[in-house]
């Protein structure tokens, strides 16, 4: 075969990129082609094929510390209204309203060896939905997917039964985080980070990060958000090592990072710092600087040395050196104030801002001020969206 093959997919020669959007009320998802500007919808899964199955060996207790989920209730084909929605690159999570997590196959992916890159793209489809309770947070890599619930339990996935139309679970634990990292499992849970086997048997503790919340995986490492800071951690060939990012001395409760947004494979990170403004995290420099911009709705990271973008509650779309902090450009861009959940999502080249009011997803040149490249018309009031193929 040759290098690259993936079976069922087609290789491309360049990035295909995809929005993954939902008006949240009706549940219904589309997947809107960044190259063609065509919108498709994907049909939810019918009743039979929408709930996770347990591992080969048949459904096993939770570990000590793990409650027992629910199980997902069956889908008749009509998709569930939506209350929340994220990406892991290729795959899109929503939460429903029912509280169980469905996962669609935006047909859109990146492969990144390092010193070169693969490009992807296949068929859109739903896989079905994942029992458990919002809020989700959902990482993994090329192996395995982690699936945190809101009640601590982690389901594990096999990622390559993913990519066939299954949702294959392998596992559970318990834990505050997870982060699938150089063929481990990295676990914050009671104070520490853990550095564990893909099964999630305990390991090497690398740190300690209390109350862990928000994670990032970057080129320099992984990172986990915790009470007093970030802990960053590096490793290969087994051995890993934790380095504690601290905030600056003053730092309130209120204004910790919890949630990390940044351009994938980026080293730069921003987070909401409460009423205050922004942080930016320096992962290379293993510094935090704050932004001093007043509270924002939606913030992302463009990368290294690039803007830091904020949407305010005006509907005005901001940007700001990540060094100075200072607002060098900005725009008026939604319709009217911030309905659903906005968001920013970027890449190498734009940034994409959904309008729900508008009906619209603005894409934006961050890097000659904020010029409105594209005005997109997905056909649906896209108050949810996420970003694949990246």
């Amino acid at each position: 075969m040759p290098h690259g093959y993936v079976e069922g997919a087609e290789e491309m020669a360049e990035p295909q990129l995809r929005l993954v959007l939902s008006d949240g009320e009706t549940g219904k998802a589309h997947v809107l082609d960044l190259l063609t500007a065509q919108t498709a919808e994907v049909t939810a899964a019918a009743a039979g094929e929408s709930t996770a199955t347990a591992a080969a060996a048949g459904e096993s207790t939770p570990p000590a510390g793990v409650a027992e989920s629910p199980a997902a209730p069956g889908s008749s084909g009509t998709a569930e209204s939506v209350r929340e929605i994220t990406s892991d690159g290729r795959y899109a999570y929503l939460t429903t309203g029912s509280g169980t997590l469905r996962v669609i196959d935006s047909g859109g992916w990146t492969v990144d060896h390092g010193d070169h890159v693969h490009y992807y793209r296949a068929a859109t489809r739903d896989l079905g939905t994942i029992a458990g309770s919002p809020p989700y947070d959902v990482t993994g890599d090329a192996a395995i997917t982690a699936v945190r619930s809101g009640d601590g339990t982690v389901r594990l996935f096999d990622r390559a039964r993913m990519d066939q139309g299954e949702l294959a679970e392998t596992g559970r634990l318990a834990a505050d985080a997870v982060v699938p990292y150089g063929e481990r499992l990295l676990v914050a849970h009671d104070g520490a980070v853990q550095a564990r086997t893909r099964t999630g048997e305990p390991g090497t503790t690398v740190g300690s990060c209390a109350d862990a919340a928000g994670t990032a995986v970057t080129r320099r490492g992984a990172v986990f958000g915790c009470a007093d800071g970030a802990l960053l951690v590096t490793g290969k060939d087994g051995e890993f090592e934790g380095v504690k990012i601290r905030y600056p001395r003053g730092t309130r409760e209120g204004e910790r990072a919890r949630t990390f947004l940044h351009r994938p494979g980026s080293s730069t990170l921003a987070a909401e710092a409460g009423e205050r403004g922004i942080w930016v995290l320096d992962v290379t420099a293993r510094t935090w600087r704050l932004l001093k911009t007043g509270p924002a709705v939606a913030v992302n990271a463009t990368g290294d040395g690039t803007p830091v973008l904020a949407v305010t509650g005006d509907g005005v779309l901001h940007a700001y050196d990540p060094v100075t902090g200072k607002e060098t450009a900005k725009a008026r861009l939604l319709a009217g104030p911030p309905a659903g959940a906005v968001r920013i999502q970027v890449d190498t080249a734009r940034a994409y801002v959904n309008d729900p009011a508008g009906k619209a997803v603005h894409e934006i040149d961050y890097n000659d001020d904020l010029r409105r490249a594209r005005t997109l018309r997905p056909g649906l009031a896209p108050a949810y969206m996420t970003e694949t193929g990246r």
